[in-house]
């Protein structure tokens, strides 16, 4: 039973007041350490100053909004999510678990209810990494677990280092490249995040939220390319061409082919290329094209079948490369560890949901959450996903707030529940 109703008022503000500050023209806008994200930021401080929580930051400028327990040496109960977004996004994704978390909390602070362990929400910074090719940079500088090398990388629009603009927003990363942790484990009871689904599942079954079992990891290459050779269009016969852009076909349609054959075996897998393009500055129309610039995006919440699918790749990519006359440069590889999330915790949402009436199913994330990192540092960690249509990181995410009550609802029993 819920302690006390969320304040949904609260949480309609914010999310208008969002997207507002964050409309770029098509989506919103929130750049990891940039304008965007700060203004996200510094809103969402502010609401916690004005149900006067208890506001601090780290040296990653992660944010933490904490309603003190009775017990302040317990172990603190904690939720959250991010707040920025990819290019031209969504005002949902990421937000909507923040959000939640405040209206929780406010609710509670409407009616008079203290628990035992603090609770805290989390605004983690830089979970998008369309900006930084880092994976869970905020929650891993938390924690003091970011690469040092990972303040080296530069941001894709800006060129500029992820130390020059965690600098310039306030932060401070010699603190996060000496590793000092503002997280501790055993200081944390659990991390349940909010998230809308970023996929269809719940939507086309009629389910109104969904209980994540798993979250997948991945394997990237970010910047690969097929360097082949330019040429005169209506001059160059077949045999005599080193062709790019023939040449990346034939890979993308082999490794679908890979993907197909892996999951008729009965593997869990995702295959993307996102991004592929032709040099603006050489490519034209009367041309053989000498270059292509893709990317490829690898998901599975199985590392074997990564690695087997990884395999698949370099293989690919040795063998068309060969056959093609032309060079396929993967470039630097990524990757981040797949989680399961808590089976005590699982069990418990889907219970109170049983008992709530709301129509729920256990799923896994095809999509990386800062979840994923409090469950490997051995936290308990949970997700519960709400259904949107048109999916994520687009500008036509849309999560009926009705919907987004139901879960924040869910969310505040549970926390209730382990902070006492």
């Amino acid at each position: 039973m819920t302690i006390a109703e969320p304040d949904l008022a609260l949480a309609t503000a914010l999310f208008d007041r969002l997207r507002e500050q964050s409309f770029d023209g098509v989506g919103v806008t929130r750049d990891s350490y940039g304008a965007g994200e700060q203004r996200a930021h510094q809103l969402v401080a502010d609401a916690a100053r004005a149900l006067e929580l208890e506001v601090a930051t780290d040296a990653a400028l992660n944010l933490y909004l904490t309603l003190s327990g009775t017990d302040r040496g317990a172990a603190a109960v904690m939720t959250g999510s991010h707040l920025d977004s990819v290019p031209r996004g969504g005002n949902f994704d990421g937000a909507a678990g923040v959000v939640a978390g405040l209206a929780v909390l406010a609710g509670w602070r409407k009616a008079g209810f203290l628990p035992r362990r603090d609770v805290t929400v989390a605004a983690i910074r830089a979970e998008e990494s369309a900006w930084f090719p880092v994976s869970y940079a905020g929650s891993k500088a938390a924690f003091g677990l970011l690469e040092p090398q990972a303040l080296d990388s530069v941001r894709a629009d800006t060129g500029r280092s992820l130390a020059d603009h965690l600098r310039e927003a306030g932060g401070r990363p010699d603190d996060v490249r000496a590793g000092l942790a503002h997280l501790r484990a055993d200081r944390i009871d659990c991390f349940i995040e909010l998230h809308i689904e970023q996929g269809p599942v719940l939507l086309e079954a009629g389910d109104v939220v969904g209980i994540v079992t798993g979250i997948c990891g991945s394997q990237r290459y970010r910047h690969a390319r097929v360097q082949g050779a330019y040429a005169h269009s209506g001059a160059t016969p077949r045999s005599h061409r080193q062709d790019a852009v023939v040449a990346t076909a034939a890979l993308i349609h082999s490794l679908q082919q890979d993907w197909i054959a892996l999951e008729a075996q009965g593997h869990e897998l995702t295959l993307t290329f996102g991004r592929c393009m032709t040099d603006p500055d050489q490519a034209d129309f009367s041309k053989v094209a000498g270059l292509v610039e893709f990317s490829i995006d690898m998901r599975s919440r199985s590392r074997a079948t990564l690695d087997l699918m990884d395999a698949r790749v370099h293989a690919a990519a040795a063998g068309i490369g060969a056959q093609h006359h032309v060079q396929v440069d993967l470039g630097a590889a990524s990757s981040s560890a797949a989680a399961q999330m808590d089976p005590s915790l699982q069990r418990a949402l889907l219970c109170s949901a049983s008992q709530g009436g709301i129509r729920a199913r256990a799923m896994p994330s095809g999509a990386g959450h800062d979840a994923a990192l409090f469950a490997a540092q051995g936290i308990p960690a949970a997700m519960i996903f709400v259904r949107n249509t048109h999916g994520s990181h687009n500008p036509n995410e849309s999560m009926d707030l009705a919907d987004f009550a139901i879960a924040t609802r869910l969310l505040a029993d549970t926390l209730a529940a382990r902070a006492g």
